[in-house]
């Protein structure tokens, strides 16, 4: 690419939380000698965020993948075919998928067969399918550049410190807002409840993730398939200060940490310039004064992490039902039908129907996601 050009950006799920902080880091950008530029977006449902961003960023092309009887002025593209066309027809570098759930791991394999590097905030589409995008990013010589923050984290330290000496890897959790609740407290907790994360400024669906730690489950199969590391030599450690995201441990016994304010712009910031470092003028972290703590989660506190590792052990398709129970007791539990601490129940019944199931294409892959969904869905009855 000439240096001179603006590395052009599309933004999928632009009016969410990943979405909202990735045009922030091209408006920072703007006037700089590494300019990026906004070359598409696509938004489900926010019309006014739409409109702002046409107004905004009039060169940007828009995709509206939400109600076709709602499509605002100034999309280029609306309905089944939007987002295809978006990432087909629409001239980018580089697509930042910010998606949240299942979904967007069609927008990833429609990303990579689009030849385009993709800047990946969406980790189902890891949990449910890496081996097969990762098969479809080398055929078309794409990079996959985790966005989650521990990855994020743990891909800055592997690139710098090399795979080979590698022994552990080790990813933070803020621990959620029921970390030091009572136990016998938790099953009264509402979807509000979990909402109210310590440090992150997130979505429902991950907020409640985050609270029972299904999130950290998803992020260690995540690290597990990303980096080809056995889920025995990744570590989990509560940290509520959310300064430090990712630790490797080399084969001497050393622990290295990438250590920054929680501030999801950096992670972005860091994919969008890759193989680049730039400099930035968010995110910079001081420690002096500060007190840095880490302490294991509690399996009776935490189940779904717990789960995550039984499901890893056990193969690609025991983590696509994972994901899926969980996105179908999620929704559940915001819509007050179960419980919080019924999630986990959820997706462990799920996991003994059995699993052991062959996967070859990323249609096996959407089969076992929808008998998974169905599954979790028919257990609701046992909970009403």
């Amino acid at each position: 690419m000439d240096t001179k050009m603006p590395k052009r950006v599309i933004v999928l799920g632009a009016a969410g939380s990943i979405g909202r902080q990735t045009l922030d880091v091209i408006r920072q950008s703007l006037g700089s000698e590494d300019m990026l530029g906004l070359a598409g977006f696509s938004v489900h449902s926010n019309r006014e965020m739409l409109r702002q961003l046409k107004n905004e960023f009039p060169q940007a092309v828009a995709a509206w993948t939400g109600d076709i009887a709602a499509v605002p002025s100034g999309t280029a593209w609306a309905g089944p075919e939007a987002m295809a066309r978006l990432l087909s027809e629409t001239d980018a570098d580089i697509v930042v998928n910010g998606i949240a759930g299942a979904s967007g791991l069609s927008a990833s394999i429609l990303a990579l067969r689009n030849k385009m590097n993709l800047a990946l905030a969406n980790k189902e589409s890891i949990v449910m399918g890496y081996r097969l995008l990762k098969k479809l990013a080398d055929e078309n010589h794409c990079a996959i550049i985790p966005v989650d923050s521990e990855h994020a984290g743990l891909f800055q330290l592997i690139q710098r410190i090399g795979r080979n000496i590698i022994s552990e890897l080790t990813i933070t959790a803020s621990g959620g807002p029921f970390r030091f609740l009572p136990l016998d407290q938790l099953p009264s907790m509402t979807a509000d409840d979990a909402c109210k994360h310590p440090v992150w400024k997130m979505g429902r669906k991950i907020s409640i993730d985050s609270a029972t730690m299904a999130n950290k489950g998803l992020e260690l199969i995540e690290a597990s398939r990303l980096f080809d590391m056995p889920q025995e030599h990744i570590q989990v450690l509560i940290h509520p200060q959310s300064y430090v995201h990712a630790m490797v441990r080399t084969i001497d016994g050393t622990l290295y940490a990438q250590i920054s304010k929680p501030d999801m712009r950096l992670p972005i910031h860091a994919a969008l310039y890759w193989p680049k470092s730039t400099p930035v003028s968010f995110g910079s972290a001081n420690l002096a004064g500060k007190s840095l703590e880490f302490y294991e989660p509690q399996r009776e506190r935490y189940p779904l992490l717990w789960i995550a590792r039984q499901a890893l052990d056990e193969g690609e398709a025991p983590c696509i039902a994972y994901n899926a129970a969980n996105e179908i007791a999620v929704g559940n539990f915001d819509e007050g039908n179960i419980k919080f601490t019924q999630i986990a129940d959820v997706v462990l019944k799920t996991l003994e129907k059995g699993w052991n199931l062959p996967i070859s294409s990323f249609e096996d892959i959407f089969d076992i996601d929808t008998g998974a969904r169905r599954i979790a869905a028919d257990l609701m009855e046992h909970y009403a």
